[in-house]
């Protein structure tokens, strides 16, 4: 069959992204799932993170009507502006809606989620506040703006999937456009570079979400084909027949050695892995491959 998609599931350890706050109380994004709460990294924030950091939105352009939306017109379309591979809706005049062309998955700890709050303030700043306009910072409080605040605090072995479409990569049946074959595969790797350094800032922090694992490669097939075969429990990547049968379909698989995980020689034993450096190099040259560049 011919090849249509690219598929890989990859378990990094990264934050979560964070939900609705009350009052000065901020909380993660979680789910509920097999009877617990579990954190998550929703597959929007994820996706949006990727396509800043693999400058698929340098080209951006917003327009408002009625919604804030993507500006699209007959040349500024999927296959001319690289922000509008992720997907449109315009309805400005004629309506109109190009899917995207990249999935993901939400990003779900593999633990059950046990509240860490962590708790700070801005005691510096309303101590400076005070200083400068000589006020007390216990009598004056309000005046000076003390804040206590508080937030839940999750990083943790995450696993999700991402799955590009190919053939739809630089189309845009809109507007009958189509990009060159150049572009379509150097949007395809921006993505996978992305993946591969992917890093995140969260309530200031600096946040490595790297890949300490991955699977997968071209597909004949747009789903997420590793999904419900990757399961971590416990430290442990859990080595079943069907991860095995799965990868012996010419699929890769891609490990950071340094006893992330704890069962990580059977990891090698059983599944041969690659760096993660060499799956991304790999990975890169069968999209260019594919796109005959």
């Amino acid at each position: 069959m011919k090849k249509r998609a690219l598929t890989i599931t990859v378990v990094a350890n990264m934050t979560s992204n964070y939900s609705e706050g009350l009052g000065n109380i901020a909380s993660v994004q979680k789910v509920f799932r097999n009877r617990k709460v579990y954190t998550i990294r929703s597959r929007e924030s994820l996706k949006n993170a990727l396509m800043v950091q693999a400058g698929m939105y340098e080209d951006l352009q917003t327009e408002i009507d009625k919604a804030t939306q993507k500006l699209v017109t007959e040349e500024l379309n999927a296959a001319t502006c690289r922000a509008l591979e992720g997907g449109y809706m315009s309805t400005k005049g004629t309506t109109y809606v190009r899917k995207s062309s990249i999935y993901l998955t939400d990003a779900i700890s593999c633990e059950s989620f046990v509240n860490e709050t962590r708790f700070h303030n801005n005691l510096y700043l309303a101590g400076n506040y005070a200083q400068a306009n000589g006020l007390n910072i216990q009598n004056d409080a309000g005046k000076v703006g003390l804040m206590p605040y508080q937030y839940e605090y999750d990083k943790s072995l995450k696993v999700y999937s991402l799955t590009i479409d190919l053939e739809m990569v630089g189309k845009d049946d809109n507007f009958h456009a189509e990009a060159e074959k150049e572009e379509k595969a150097a949007r395809v790797n921006a993505i996978l570079d992305a993946v591969e350094f992917l890093s995140l800032v969260v309530k200031g922090n600096l946040d490595n979400a790297e890949p300490v694992l991955i699977v997968g490669g071209i597909s004949d097939r747009k789903t997420h084909y590793f999904e419900n075969a990757v399961h971590v429990i416990e430290d442990k990547l859990e080595i079943s027949q069907d991860l095995k049968d799965k990868l012996a379909k010419g699929y890769s698989c891609g490990l950071m050695q340094g006893k992330i995980f704890a069962n990580e020689q059977e990891i090698i034993e059983e599944l041969s892995p690659v760096t993660i450096t060499e799956f991304f190099s790999r990975l890169k040259d069968e999209v260019n491959l594919y796109y005959e560049v």
